[in-house]
């Protein structure tokens, strides 16, 4: 039986491969999988493995002997026969390939017909002639290269006449880690009672640990508790007939200065969750490096993604992206610098934390997610037929739920992605968890959703006055109200309980009855307060819950309640809306989609026609200013956008993304317009990286969603608004996603009875 198959694009990858133990093996590894987590629904990534004697039984797709001269042409044959590879990717250091500067990759270029790009892991300054000749003829097979550094890109131009539109700078990309203290990250290892340094790699003269080793002599005199981590093993082709000449080199230095109880070392390959887990645990982290030239390190940019504070010897690397507010640099080989330097972190406890922080928020533009972004963008202006490619969706996850989350509820705010107690609770943030884990657990029947369902539930319940309404904000420490709920206007924040105990009480059949009448009872009580709501988001927020309770208990006085509310939208609109302006009010602040799908809702239950012609203009409108010819555009907190002007840019919110996202939704599944489904899959984009940055904007690990999108950066703090609007924008499309394999799988269906018939 013939099947139909779904088509990816390959890109091939010319490069060292893991088991081989390499820098750039695992670059090419970690690429790969920046790329495929991305992407790997649309595309595909092979590698042609670079080795020095022939493979009898290859594991990867191509394999190129680099020391045979005639095995170049034959591989660049085999990919031309591929019909499926739409790009090569060369990953380039002149020890990879054979020949005079490994010129034998000419052979290579003569015969592949394939779109090429280069990633150039060194770029030597000051070439003599026959290498900026060579290197330029490379680039005339390519018109791309990938470089990491700005510096190398300054010497591609300056010292090889290499125009800068073909150089794409990518910075060496770094994993996503969860971030948290090294106090927390040493329990792991039990080492809690020492101060820690750390160092890493595949272990050789180059790394100069000798450096550091003299140093900790000098350091463990003020501070006799650290403790030296040197992680890794010799690299391999350093140890000849099982002789680690360079490891007992070390050894004996630690005897000699009497390190034994200062230095541990990790002689082993580690897979990289353990080796994040250990640089997590380091209070400084040393790099030592004594190549001066050194373009590039994945072990420096890996320590800073681990929120280490670095002490760094200065190498064009360092010296580009390390800053005062992050380490220290220090001269190559100089021993007592870099212990003075240790010295004055070791002994400032707030100056590292700081310090580590800084260093991790520069390097989460750099995550592999990010750098697979940037890598497409370039790949898409030389492959044919780039828009096949699309974005996967990423894994629900709910850890960040479930650790913002306590006994009382979830806590309003976190630092990075750890809870901050100081600030509290909300109603609205815990009316916003329930209506997403509900969510959840409509999609997955996961009883561990149940426990906090009902936590985020007796929150609301709390927080009800006796006269229906309720207060928003609860203390942390002695769980109290507090003051800001007399001074803060609380309708919105009531209006989303209500939203909240609706969306529970819609999903009657499948809780448990407890739950059910607890909500029920909840949302009775508000309906009397409920009726007075003046405020248009409010009104917006409100009929949702309103709709969701009377589609499945259909009650008189909640139908009622629904048309007097959306009266008054209906008159704002008729106040404000004008032929250009199709609005209920002069300005689109936040949450703007609330308003129309509030219209929408009204329609449903009256069947009125001025609730449906006003939710369709109004979402026509909303639509236009946010999906523009430029892109999807959120509307900016920076100002908002009002009548009559310019809209601001930057200060983006997921909150505003979520909320499009849910409206759509809902018009969708009123009217199947299949042009709000499109949108809505546009919308989520932007949170998948297709912003003005070009970065992700959630935790792929935790599910955390980070705070907003600003002109130059990512707020990276994982608040539970943001965490939760990502859930439940994710929580729909994943709806959608089940619904269109379904209809593939029909599809598929009928051609195979159409081709067996």
């Amino acid at each position: 039986m013939k099947t139909l198959q779904t088509i990816k694009s390959k890109i091939i990858f010319l490069s060292t491969y893991p088991p081989t133990q390499c820098g750039i093996a695992t670059y090419t590894q970690d690429t790969i999988k920046g790329i495929m987590d991305v992407y790997g629904n649309s595309i595909s990534c092979e590698i042609c493995e670079l080795v020095k004697s022939p493979v009898e039984n290859p594991t990867l797709a191509f394999t190129l002997n680099t020391t045979d001269k005639e095995d170049y042409a034959r591989v660049a044959e085999q990919i031309n026969n591929d019909d499926l590879v739409k790009l090569v990717h060369i990953q380039h250091e002149f020890g990879l390939f054979g020949g005079n500067y490994g010129d034998h990759l000419l052979e290579f270029l003569n015969v592949i017909k394939k779109p090429v790009t280069f990633t150039f892991h060194s770029v030597i300054q000051n070439p003599n002639k026959e290498l900026k000749t060579f290197v330029k003829l490379l680039l005339s097979y390519s018109n791309s290269v990938f470089v990491m550094t700005n510096q190398s890109q300054e010497i591609l131009m300056k010292d090889y006449d290499i125009q800068k539109e073909i150089i794409s700078c990518v910075p060496h990309g770094t994993h996503i880690v969860i971030y948290e203290t090294p106090a927390e990250a040493k329990r792991k290892f039990g080492i809690e009672d020492r101060k820690v340094l750390a160092t890493f790699g595949l272990l050789g003269e180059g790394k100069n640990i000798e450096t550091g080793l003299q140093a900790l002599s000098k350091i463990v005199e003020k501070e006799p508790n650290v403790l030296y981590l040197i992680i890794g093993r010799t690299h391999p082709n350093l140890i000849i007939d099982g002789v680690d000449a360079y490891r007992d080199k070390l050894e004996g230095l630690v005897n000699e200065l009497n390190l034994h109880n200062n230095v541990r070392f990790i002689n082993e390959y580690l897979d990289t969750n353990d080796l994040l887990d250990y640089l997590k645990a380091a209070d400084i982290y040393l790099f030592t490096s004594k190549d001066p030239n050194q373009a590039v390190s994945g072990t420096f940019a890996y320590a800073m993604s681990c929120a280490c504070p670095l002490v760094a010897s200065k190498i064009p690397h360092t010296l580009e992206v390390l800053t005062e507010d992050s380490g220290i640099l220090v001269d190559i080989g100089e021993s007592q610098q870099f212990a003075d330097a240790t010295l004055k972190l070791l002994s400032d406890d707030n100056l590292r934390e700081e310090m580590g922080i800084n260093a991790f928020r520069k390097t989460t533009a750099s995550s592999w997610e990010n750098v697979a972004i940037t890598h497409m963008e370039t790949y898409k202006n030389l492959m044919v037929n780039p828009s096949e490619i699309e974005f996967n969706y990423p894994s629900i996850e709910l850890d960040h739920v479930k650790k913002m989350t306590t006994d009382l509820g979830i806590i309003q705010f976190s630092k990075i992605s750890v809870p901050d107690l100081s600030t509290g609770y909300t109603l609205d943030d815990n009316a916003r968890a329930l209506v997403a884990v509900g969510m959840h657990y409509k999609l997955t029947n996961d009883k561990a959703d149940l426990p906090y369902i009902l936590i985020y539930l007796d929150f609301i319940v709390r927080c009800q006055n006796p006269e229906g309404n309720f207060i928003n904000y609860v203390d942390q420490y002695n769980r109290e109200h507090v003051e800001q709920n007399a001074e803060v206007n609380l309708e919105d924040s009531n209006a989303r309980g209500i939203w909240a105990l609706g969306s529970l009480i819609a999903m009657k059949d499948i809780l448990p009855e407890a739950i059910v009448h607890k909500a029920s009872e909840c949302f009775l009580k508000s309906l009397s307060w409920a009726e007075t709501i003046q405020s248009p988001r409010s009104i917006g927020f409100a009929t949702k819950g309103l709709y969701l309770y009377n589609s499945v208990i259909p009650n008189l006085y909640v139908s009622a309640i629904i048309n007097k509310l959306n009266a008054k939208l209906v008159s704002n609109y008729e106040i404000h809306a004008t032929k250009d302006w199709k609005w209920f009010e002069n300005y689109l602040t936040y949450g703007n989609g609330i308003l129309p799908e509030s219209m929408l809702f009204a329609y449903l239950v009256t069947n009125k026609p001025i609730y449906k012609k006003i939710a369709n203009e109004s979402l026509d409108f909303l639509l236009s200013k946010m999906f523009t010819k430029k892109g999807f555009k959120v509307i900016s907190n920076n100002g908002w956008y009002h009548k009559d002007s310019q809209p601001e840019e930057y200060g983006e919110q997921p909150i505003d993304v979520s909320y499009i996202i849910q409206t759509l939704n809902s018009f969708y599944s009123a009217f199947k317009n299949p042009l709000h489904k499109e949108y809505m899959k546009t919308a989520f984009n932007w949170f998948l990286g297709k912003n003005h940055l070009q970065q992700i904007m959630y935790n792929p690990i935790s599910g955390g969603g980070y705070d907003g999108l600003e002109k130059e950066n990512v707020n990276l703090n994982q608040g539970s608004e943001s965490t939760v609007c990502f859930l439940t924008a994710r929580l729909l499309m994943e709806n959608f996603k089940e619904t269109e394999s379904k209809v593939i799988d029909l599809i598929k269906t009928k051609a195979d009875l159409i081709i067996n018939s």
